[in-house]
């Protein structure tokens, strides 16, 4: 037998390229073998037929999950009108089959235009939204129809890339839960022809882009020699988006057993340094004075980092992101080659 390599492995993410007919469980399953050990999972499923960015969340990475789903979205998608599926997309039973000689390139823009903004989705029957307990994608499978209700979601930018009736290029810039393949059908509907998603890349998710993400044997080929490490976020580097707050070496111990932030103790506040957005319910990164990441807090109600003296609660631990073993160290993971 040859000679185990060690590589030394950050807690973080990992910004991976998944291949059309993947799916995220076959990306996620393929790496943790090779990761003796460290815990895996994924933010953001993307379906077998999609392409793009798949962020990764190594070791306690995977508790920070909640935050970069948080996070906004990049998609380049190709809309085929005059044709409507059952899924919604092109590996479905195409249901019906209109004409499209008559659309314009001015109407279509038109239409496409008015999907700027709030928006109200209905979740597609095939999807993982679960209804009564069940997803949807299991009903759908049977052949039943499941009443479900829409929900609001928001369209930060629409572009047209290209026309070339009957195929339309989108880049759509969203938050989170917004299922593109359900936007190029409702255009599709409100042009009155149909449409169904024919393709799709997801570019960037939050910070993430698609043209420095690793493919699944890149990501295996720079772990056996030993330089996955540097092509990971840290966990600090991915809740850019979120406030901090710097308190002392006392204070950081506390907290290293889930013992809440006096706001008397807090040395120093500062505003999010990113524009992606990492989190709802008031989260809040708690550094010790060398400013090593501890753990996320959640800022007391009504509290304001801008006047935080006016407010005597405490900022409550919720994720202790290290040990006291850990604390300035990094994880050594050995892999077998």
């Amino acid at each position: 037998m040859e000679p185990r390599a060690t590589t030394v492995l950050q807690d973080g993410v990992l910004n991976v390229r998944k291949e059309a007919g993947w799916t995220s469980h076959d990306v996620v399953a393929r790496i943790r073998g090779k990761l003796r050990g460290m815990k895996l999972g994924h933010a953001g499923t993307l379906d077998p037929a999609a392409t793009g960015v798949l962020p990764l969340l190594v070791g306690r990475g995977t508790r920070i999950a909640e935050f970069l789903l948080e996070w906004d979205k990049t998609y380049l998608a190709g809309l085929r009108l005059g044709e409507t599926t059952d899924t919604q997309d092109s590996t479905g039973t195409v249901l019906l089959r209109s004409p499209t000689e008559s659309l314009s390139e001015a109407r279509i823009r038109e239409v496409v235009a008015g999907f700027e903004g709030r928006i109200q989705q209905l979740p597609p029957m095939y999807s993982a939204v679960k209804v009564g307990g069940v997803p949807l994608y299991k009903a759908a499978r049977a052949g039943r129809e499941v009443s479900r209700q829409a929900r609001e979601v928001t369209v930060f930018r629409l572009d047209i890339v290209d026309i070339q009736i009957p195929e339309v290029t989108l880049r759509v810039v969203c938050s989170k839960g917004t299922y593109i393949r359900t936007l190029c059908a409702d255009i599709g509907d409100k042009l009155g022809v149909g449409g169904h998603m024919a393709r799709l890349v997801r570019e960037r998710v939050g910070p993430l882009t698609v043209d420095q993400a690793l493919t699944v044997d890149e990501v295996e080929s720079r772990l056996e020699q030993g330089t996955l490490a540097a092509s990971m976020l840290t966990l600090d580097q991915a809740l850019l988006g979120l406030p901090t707050c710097i308190v002392g070496a006392a204070t950081a111990g506390r907290v290293l057993h889930g013992m809440p932030v006096p706001v008397s103790e807090v040395l120093a506040w500062h505003g999010p340094s990113s524009p992606f957005s990492g989190g709802a319910n008031r989260a809040i990164r708690i550094k010790d004075g060398a400013g090593r990441l501890l753990a996320i807090g959640t800022m007391p109600e009504g509290m304001n980092i801008e006047a935080p003296a006016a407010n005597v609660q405490s900022i409550a631990v919720s994720k202790v992101l290290v040990t006291e073993e850990s604390q300035g160290g990094s994880i050594a993971n050995s892999i077998e080659e």
